[in-house]
């Protein structure tokens, strides 16, 4: 099989085999089985967007092919194969269903490991009913939200697959969201993303496959306590609608997720070794897509060939501090991502087909531990806490939004008008209130920087707060094996400080299922 690379075509072209051919000069019926495996939107030069491609295909006399054209961008491409595990007999018990868990889970499980996955929150259907309840009504239940329950967070998300890491097992994790239902444009988009309504149907089948492969899946139970024995793991105490019970395994793996605030501090009193993190707190960032499209596409704005357009900006203060977007959800919506009684925090998602009339980005500026100070590894969660307990008071303190125009924030009032927003209950506030004095400069200066890149970004948008959980704030000790300084015991994920995303943290997540089957 043959790959060629770096491939121009317009924005109407989908006879991909004609050019193919027109490219190596060779007659269409030379060439078979043509594969899309790569598609990036070219949009540098507003007056000519197009595709950046590369496919596969079949041919007759391959090598020779490649000889015939040395400056062109072809390859002879190996298929793809991940490697299959060998179990041991130990049982491994995995807290935390999100990408990290889930495919831990599922990669241990198909190879024949005994597996218990433990998720404190419900299944993703009553999850699902129950985040419903809470946007509509401000009804919180703390154990199954946005944040916790089956899919972990990045369920009620983008559900992006961007990364920036280079590792063969991205492959596997795309094949394997595809097996189990996500749409095969992950393959080969440059910025593939599942969505909402997708993920929650490939969770279920995820989880379905791994108790068809004899694999133990408890929901609405929580790990409350961990028993060590000689400095090893030996058992966890859980509990179930009130009751309390231990469950013994040879290995635990820490899926926990960057919001189980609980769960670290339990986890910190028993004696992991954890550190505090940099991380970056903000707000969301709120326009309407068809704002997005006209300033990334220029005349193509509406081209049906075209998806909502997206950005990423990345800028410096004056006071060396970065300030970016994060998590940009083109045609989606900004939701109350909020997991703790009397606290508000906010996220952005986006459904598969991008086709809201809002495009939102969290805006961050980075903290670090002269920002939350008190020499504790879980300076940056208390940190974190106090933010979200001022949202709370900022939204009328019952589960509102507080939501303020760019134009007013960077002026120090409070938004005089009825605000226009994807999110359904929210309260007019004075984000100023939010941050310190000097996190306030950094974010408007950055606001500002951003402006001169796209023109018209702190015009007519809306801010949304807060954005406290962009990732976790602490990072668990861990050798080479992936252990933690308690033996038996593997953090892993996001929760863990080793991953920042749905491909990073299922690729966490697999290195750990492969770590284990070693054995010692």
């Amino acid at each position: 099989m043959l790959k060629i690379s770096n491939i121009d075509i317009s924005l109407n072209e989908t006879n991909y085999q004609k050019v193919i051919a027109n490219i190596l000069n060779m007659r269409m019926t030379e060439i078979r089985n043509v594969r899309l495996v790569k598609k990036a939107v070219d949009a540098r030069r507003k007056n000519k967007i197009h595709f950046h491609c590369a496919f596969t295909f079949e041919a007759n006399n391959e090598q020779q092919i490649i000889k015939d054209h040395p400056k062109s961008q072809l390859s002879l491409v190996k298929p793809y194969c991940y490697p299959e595990l060998v179990p041991s007999r130990e049982t491994v018990m995995i807290i935390g269903s999100g990408p990290a868990g889930l495919f831990c889970a599922y990669n241990l499980s198909r190879s024949g490991q005994k597996v218990i996955l433990i998720e404190q929150g419900k299944d993703v259907d009553k999850r699902k009913q129950d985040v419903e309840l809470f946007q509509e009504t401000g009804q919180l239940n703390c154990l199954s939200n946005v944040q916790f329950g089956e899919g972990g967070a990045g369920t009620f998300s983008d559900g992006k697959l961007t990364t920036g890491i280079k590792d063969f097992r991205k492959q596997f994790v795309l094949e394997t969201f595809v097996q189990f239902g996500a749409h095969e444009d992950i393959l080969y988009l440059n910025k593939p993303h599942l969505g909402t309504d997708v993920l929650i149907d490939v969770v279920k089948n995820m989880r379905q496959a791994i108790i068809d492969n004899g694999g133990q899946v408890y929901f609405d139970t929580r790990l409350t306590d961990i028993c060590i024995q000689d400095g090893r793991f030996a058992k966890a105490v859980l509990c179930k609608d009130g009751q309390k019970t231990e469950m013994k395994a040879d290995r635990l793996v820490l899926a926990i997720g960057h919001s189980s605030r609980d769960t670290y501090e339990m986890l910190y009193q028993k004696g992991l070794s954890l550190q505090p993190k940099p991380f970056a707190v903000g707000m969301r960032i709120e326009h309407t897509q068809n704002f997005i499209n006209k300033q990334q596409y220029g005349r193509f704005y509406d081209h049906p060939a075209l998806p909502a357009a997206d950005y990423k900006l990345a800028v410096h203060t004056r006071d060396h501090r970065g300030v970016y977007t994060f998590c940009m959800c083109p045609g989606g919506y900004v939701v109350n991502a909020s997991s703790e009684k009397d606290r508000v925090c906010v996220n952005g998602m986006s459904n598969y087909r991008r086709n809201h009339i809002y495009a939102n980005s969290a805006i961050l500026v980075s903290v670090d531990e002269k920002d939350f100070p008190g020499n504790h590894p879980l300076a940056g969660m208390y940190f974190q806490r106090e933010l979200e307990s001022k949202a709370f008071a900022l939204g009328g303190y019952d589960y509102s939004v507080p939501v303020q125009k760019v134009e007013d924030y960077l002026e120090n009032r409070i938004s005089d008008e009825k605000i226009q927003t994807s999110v359904k209950r929210v309260k007019c506030a004075n984000l100023n209130a939010l941050f310190s004095d000097e996190l306030n400069k950094n974010m408007k200066e950055g606001l500002h920087l951003m402006n001169q890149k796209i023109n018209g970004f702190t015009e007519n948008a809306t801010l949304l707060g807060i954005e406290a959980r962009s990732s976790a704030p602490v990072r668990f000790f861990r050798d080479e094996k992936m252990e933690s300084n308690i033996k038996g015991i593997y953090p892993i994920g996001e929760g863990a400080g080793y991953a920042g995303g749905i491909m990073s943290s299922a690729i966490d997540g697999l290195k750990c299922s492969e770590m284990l089957v070693k054995g010692e």
